[in-house]
């Protein structure tokens, strides 16, 4: 591995611009090397085959919700979640040099970030919305085709590294739009900050499982800060459950609460202990 997490290699989902990037920036500094990689299982084996030495990936935005396919990969996959990252999502609307929004007819981008931009497409119906696999290879997409009808909904950074133009700006339909991305390693480090538990449980199919599992965390007061649920595979009407908590580093309540949990829980994963996001 890299020495120095400036100089480490940590892949993202996307192509370079995407706002993962912007987010492994935000966490690693400008040094880091980044390491595109087009689909989330591509993402998730770049460790294992060498081809990085961390993995950034988004599990959650204040709009759309959770990440599904990354909450699976998380539970296929060994990797160790060491610290996360919230970043603001703003939406703009990026064409070629010296075009002008008016003259716009075709928008191209990730379908989430088209579906956060309703009342500019409300107030522009003359528009064709296309699906792409990511904002900023939508913006790289538009350059290529050289077509000033064209354009890209993506964010500030993918204009830089293109060379597109900013036609318009704060397209989202809600300023307050942001994306949370976990950091993930081979092995588990010990965060002396660390005030937040991601796990991952799976209970036995009967009435109270749930909230059975839950009560010593309840009677301990501690904040539950996320729960979301996962069908197995395999195993119809059956789910995994992902929990986030506030939990501080060395509290003795957390740790009775988990011995609790491994008694009551039919498995009991701990994918990480970090600090939480400032943001």
């Amino acid at each position: 591995m890299s020495d120095g997490v400036g100089s480490k290699r940590v892949a993202f989902q996307g192509e370079r611009g995407a706002f993962s990037e912007e987010a492994a920036v935000k966490l690693l500094g400008e040094r880091v090397a980044l390491v595109p990689r087009p689909t989330f299982e591509s993402l998730f084996a770049a460790v294992g085959e060498g081809a990085a030495d961390l993995a950034l990936a988004p599990v959650e935005n204040t709009l759309a919700g959770s990440v599904h396919r990354v909450y699976d990969l998380l539970l296929e996959s060994r990797l160790h979640m060491t610290a996360e990252v919230v970043i603001p999502i703003r939406h703009f609307l990026i064409g070629l040099s010296g075009s002008e929004a008016e003259e716009v007819k075709t928008v191209e981008s990730h379908p989430v970030a088209l579906a956060q931009c309703e009342r500019f497409f409300a107030s522009r119906p003359d528009i064709r919305r296309v699906a792409a696999d990511d904002t900023a290879g939508s913006v790289a997409n538009v350059l290529r085709r050289g077509d000033p009808s064209c354009a890209a909904v993506a964010g500030r950074r993918a204009a830089d590294i293109y060379g597109g133009q900013i036609l318009r700006e704060g397209l989202e339909d809600h300023r307050e739009n942001y994306t949370r991305f976990v950091l993930l390693a081979p092995e588990a480090s010990e965060v002396k900050e660390a005030d937040k538990l991601s796990l991952v449980v799976k209970l036995a199919h009967r009435p109270g499982a749930l909230h059975h599992a839950l009560e010593p965390f309840a009677r301990r007061r501690l904040d539950l800060l996320k729960i979301e649920s996962r069908p197995l595979r395999g195993q119809p009407w059956e789910y995994h459950f992902y929990l986030d908590l506030r939990a501080p580093a060395g509290d003795p309540e957390l740790t009775a609460a988990l011995e609790e949990l491994h008694e009551r829980a039919a498995s009991v994963r701990v994918l990480g202990h970090y600090a939480s996001s400032r943001q």
